[in-house]
């Protein structure tokens, strides 16, 4: 069976590559020699699969694979290799392709795919803040117009302005008769 991304068959599949890592968190206890690592499972899987496509549908494969990487949207993946590890939905992380120089109509792709796992939506939303909009424009209202006041503010200091113009140069000359 040759591997197939949602409903596109990957031809000539040369190599695909699995790669898993565990997430592992070192803390390090105030006066205790040495640290605890906490185990904080696994992070998604990672499938790295390169092939080769020729013939003349092979612009229409790589513009097809472009668009389902564009769209950002989870799809299923079947491979024997790969049939034990259970990945059955993956998103298109990377894709890379390129004409192969000398042969019409072939391209080579790369496409790296990582597990799809469903965000876990809360069980109890009446937790949630609904009105949290309506608070935050009421914030930016009083933000602007305490803006506002700071501008009038700001341009009401002209007044003062020629008063005390020559303040510094008046203070000056008073220094030098008394010092």
């Amino acid at each position: 069976m040759r591997p197939m991304l949602d409903d596109i068959e990957l031809p000539q599949v040369q190599e695909i590559r699995a790669h898993e890592q565990r997430a592992l968190a070192e803390h390090k206890p105030p006066a205790m020699a040495g640290s605890v690592l906490q185990n904080l499972g696994r992070r998604p899987a990672c499938l790295i699969i390169g092939g080769i496509k020729t013939g003349p549908d092979a612009l229409d494969f790589v513009e097809t694979l472009n668009d389902k990487f564009r769209a950002g949207d989870p799809v299923t993946f079947v491979a024997d290799i790969v049939a034990d590890a259970e990945l059955d939905t993956l998103l298109i992380d990377d894709l890379k392709f390129q004409e192969i120089a000398g042969r019409p109509q072939r391209y080579a792709y790369v496409l790296t795919l990582q597990e799809y796992i469903e965000p876990v939506t809360p069980e109890d939303t009446s937790i949630l803040d609904t009105d949290i909009l309506d608070q935050s424009q009421e914030l930016m209202d009083d933000l602007i117009d305490g803006l506002d006041i700071g501008l009038n503010f700001a341009t009401g200091l002209g007044q003062f302005v020629e008063p005390l113009g020559d303040m510094l140069s008046r203070l000056r000359d008073f220094r030098n008769i008394q010092g």
